[in-house]
């Protein structure tokens, strides 16, 4: 990922409420455990290969591992919301491991874990 995405304390509230509204906007339709499972995440957008990805950050391990599970609306969203930019269909669902104070994430485009320091340069490669 490229070093222009840090999160930022001071902008979570607006990022909180973007995704509350991305969720309600374009999730209307979906499973009700989905929804709520979503509004627990922040989104955001970050630049990998020189395209545009949607990068989900979870407040916990079980969350990102049951949205790993079911990312065939968040690509589908993701190329909705993408479609007049390059972009691509990928997405990130990542959370915190603060125990290796590390960001595993699962991508879409490999459909694979992955572990990031601070969400900008890959460290390791998938492990399943």
């Amino acid at each position: 990922m490229t070093d222009s995405y840090v999160p930022d304390p001071q902008n979570r509230s607006l990022q909180k409420a973007m995704t509350n509204r991305l969720v309600d906007e374009y999730f209307d339709y979906s499973e009700s455990w989905l929804r709520a499972i979503l509004r627990m995440c922040i989104f955001s957008l970050t630049q990998l290969g020189g395209k545009t990805a949607l990068l989900i950050e979870c407040p916990n391990q079980a969350v990102a591992k049951r949205l790993s599970r079911k990312t065939y609306p968040l690509e589908q969203f993701m190329e909705y919301f993408s479609s007049s930019y390059p972009a691509s269909g990928r997405v990130l669902i990542c959370y915190q491991d603060s125990s290796l104070a590390t960001w595993r994430c699962f991508d879409t485009e490999s459909n694979s874990w992955k572990t990031w320091e601070n969400l900008q340069i890959p460290t390791a490669s998938a492990d399943g």
